[in-house]
């Protein structure tokens, strides 16, 4: 579906903040599943590290390098197997993509971006800010991008495929195969694959396989500290650039931002290396029992929804109540659950909802949604 824009799309306002405000003003009490803020601890030695910089000497509070600490790119280039000097620390998966999108279009070969559909509404607006234009494709039932069809619509005017696993909101997640076939599209087209993994620690199906698995100058790998370590207010995030890219990536990251918060990168450092694997699986094995509970109580309710491979979202449809605003608010109003309408990600789930599961309230709001539709 090529277009300029996806029918929902408020770039100027974005949704999620209409959204969540609407049910900060409610005259009820409201769970809510709006945004995807994790609800957890952050790891102990994030905290260790903040209070220990506090007494760091003055030198430490100035500037940066750019492109973010020396000692956490190296720690990250060892962590993803590449070359430091390909790592650009972001202020977070934001700015990252960003500035992958912009190093994709800034090479001139091809305007266009192509899009799954159901997207993360960012992506698109992103794109119109950077002058390109959209072209979409469609996931599967279960949210699966066909490497096929990306190659149906890819074309000499494909600057990038941009993907995100595991996806938000559909909760797909893409396998070693998908992904090595999706970079081979990319080199196909002279296109480079953007591929956004700041889900990556919410795998359930252990099929996640990230793009940096496969050998290739024609990818870009984005993430962030947001999700896994419970910090999205400390936006610190990365990106892994070509070679031939990341010197002009670097430029525009030190004329957007200068550099980033010396302290957040320096607290994240400090639990990379202290953190035990065991945060990790405990919270992902937190969400997915969460998804169960979520989803065991839409059975309840008559709801069709996807049950996700990964990430923090369930997508649910409820008969004759189509995921439009005006429904959303209702359920903020009656049923005291906040949700996103479909409509923000695109055409494909218009008809649905979505829910973020970063509460510990999913029970509860799951319960409300089975006595307001039963």
């Amino acid at each position: 579906m090529p277009a300029a824009h996806l029918p929902g799309m408020d770039y100027e306002r974005p949704l999620f903040f209409r959204v969540m405000q609407y049910a900060a003003r409610a005259d009820r009490d409201v769970v809510g599943m709006v945004s995807g803020n994790p609800d957890w601890e952050p790891p102990a030695a994030l905290r260790d590290g903040l209070r220990a910089y506090a007494d760091a000497d003055p030198e430490a509070f100035q500037y940066p390098p750019s492109e973010g600490l020396t000692k956490l790119r190296a720690e990250i280039a060892e962590r993803r197997g590449v070359d430091v000097d390909r790592v650009i620390v972001t202020n977070g998966t934001g700015e990252a993509n960003y500035l992958a999108m912009a190093s994709a279009l800034d090479r001139g070969a091809g305007d266009e971006i192509l899009l799954t559909d159901p997207v993360y509404p960012y992506y698109p607006g992103k794109t119109e800010l950077l002058g390109g234009t959209q072209r979409y494709v469609p996931a599967d039932e279960d949210g699966q991008l066909d490497p096929a069809a990306v190659r149906e619509r890819a074309s000499e005017d494909t600057a990038a495929i941009l993907v995100n696993t595991p996806n938000n909101p559909t909760g797909a997640v893409y396998d070693e195969a998908t992904m090595r076939d999706l970079v081979a599209i990319a080199e196909a087209n002279d296109a480079l694959l953007l591929s956004d993994e700041v889900y990556d620690h919410f795998d359930y199906s252990g099929r996640f396989a990230s793009a940096l698995g496969v050998d290739s100058e024609h990818r870009i790998v984005t993430n962030a500290f947001s999700k896994s370590m419970a910090i999205t207010g400390f936006r610190v995030g990365y990106a892994v650039f070509p070679e031939e890219l990341v010197d002009a990536a670097k430029t525009r990251h030190m004329l957007v931002n200068v550099a980033g918060s010396r302290p957040a990168q320096q607290a994240v450092l400090t639990a990379l290396q202290e953190t035990d694997p065991a945060y990790y699986e405990a919270n992902r094995e937190l969400m997915a029992e969460r998804v169960e509970t979520f989803t065991a109580a839409l059975d309840d309710a008559g709801a069709e929804y996807t049950t996700p491979d990964g990430g923090f979202y369930v997508l649910a449809r409820f008969e004759d109540f189509p995921g439009t605003l005006a429904n959303v608010e209702r359920l903020i109003d009656e049923a005291g659950v906040a949700g996103m309408p479909g409509d923000a990600f695109g055409t494909a789930r218009e008809d649905w909802l979505r829910f973020a599961l970063v509460t510990p309230r999913v029970e509860e709001a799951a319960d409300r949604l089975a006595e307001f539709f039963g």
